[in-house]
């Protein structure tokens, strides 16, 4: 039975792959993304977060889909538009898929685990998830949700002790 986030292996756009548990301790985004969505713009927001908490021992950790067909065809393609359109310096991932029969086994875990009233499907591009310093969903955000919108969350995150 899986019971936190740190028991998953991950692969980064460049096809290194590695394993949550490197992250123990640090708080975690979570995003699913895709570069031609209208909510793309959420890229620079998670920078800026990224860019002011990471020091704090923030994550954030990108794994783009094209699943409602908004994605670039490639990884590399995908990781490559955040960093020149967007200044995206936090990891981004492989393509994964978000929904379905293929579903990724970290969003079939971050889907089970939430308790939101957005349900068990990620109904759009950007939804977020926040996992706390013992590897825990702490809140699911709508794709809807600001970036900025977190922040009170993330520093609630970033306070509690490991």
């Amino acid at each position: 039975m899986v019971e936190d986030v740190y028991q998953f292996t991950v692969v980064k756009e460049n096809g290194d792959t590695y394993s949550l548990d490197e992250l123990r301790g640090r708080p975690i985004i979570i995003v699913n993304t895709a570069t031609k969505c209208g909510f793309a713009p959420q890229f620079s927001e998670l920078e800026a977060i990224y860019q002011k908490y990471k020091d704090d021992g923030l994550m954030i950790l990108g794994f783009p889909s094209n699943q409602f067909k908004q994605e670039l065809s490639s990884s590399h393609e995908a990781a490559e538009a955040c960093r020149l359109s967007y200044g995206v310096t936090f990891p981004m991932h492989q393509l994964v898929a978000v929904n379905g029969k293929n579903t990724d086994p970290l969003f079939k875990f971050l889907k089970k685990n939430s308790t939101s009233p957005l349900g068990s499907t990620i109904k759009w591009n950007f939804t977020k998830f926040l996992v706390d310093r013992q590897g825990q969903l702490f809140k699911r955000f709508a794709p809807k949700t600001s970036p900025k919108d977190m922040i009170d969350d993330i520093q609630r995150v970033l306070e509690k002790p490991y």
